[in-house]
């Protein structure tokens, strides 16, 4: 009877370390450092002499200044959803030099023929932003890292050594968007609230 008990016990164990974490179990974990991924399809978009380019991005460079990561689906909606925060931020004038804000757009969750219209919108605003990081990700590989739901908008708050310090998936309310502004002038030198 131990034995058998043994041997169930065994299967449950192997059973849970073999059974994917669901979909909505995002690992990005406050406190820890941020998932590592890469996005080689397109990446990062450049603007130089009025021309677009991209560049591969790597998550592991994300160190050294306090970062705003927004992750987003390519869609109107999942835009929106924390457009809130992104004007507090601007309104929040932190130092370019300890500060910077970065925009995944996971082009994989676009709708059906949206892919463009997702282009012309990341062109649009690294055109007005230019010192803001704008990732287009065609492949979803940081959604899938990061196991972030689709359709959703997640943001993340990196400290300079590039632990998690801040992380939510959906819409921020009121009281989070001050909260995300409250911990970016703490944790960015100069910027105290």
């Amino acid at each position: 009877m131990r034995r058998l008990l043994q041997r169930v016990h065994l299967s449950l164990v192997l059973l849970a370390l073999l059974t994917p974490l669901p979909l909505g179990a995002h690992v990005l974990v406050v406190g820890k450092p941020l998932p590592h991924v890469m996005v080689a399809d397109r990446g990062e978009l450049i603007y130089q002499n009025n021309q677009f380019s991209y560049k591969f991005w790597d998550s592991s460079r994300l160190k050294g200044k306090i970062y705003l990561i927004q992750h987003i689906a390519a869609r109107t909606s999942a835009t929106e959803m924390n457009a809130g925060l992104i004007a507090s931020i601007k309104k929040a004038s932190l130092p370019r030099k300890y500060y910077q804000t970065i925009t995944i757009v996971n082009q994989n969750d676009a709708l059906f023929g949206s892919g463009q219209l997702a282009r012309n919108w990341l062109e649009n605003n690294k055109k007005m932003a230019v010192e803001s990081q704008f990732i287009l990700d065609i492949d979803g590989s940081v959604r899938k890292a990061w196991r972030l739901q689709p359709k959703e908008s997640a943001i993340v708050v990196l400290d300079a050594h590039g632990r998690i310090r801040y992380s939510k998936e959906g819409a921020l309310t009121l009281k989070e968007i001050e909260d995300v502004i409250h911990l970016l002038h703490r944790l960015v030198p100069g910027g105290a609230a």
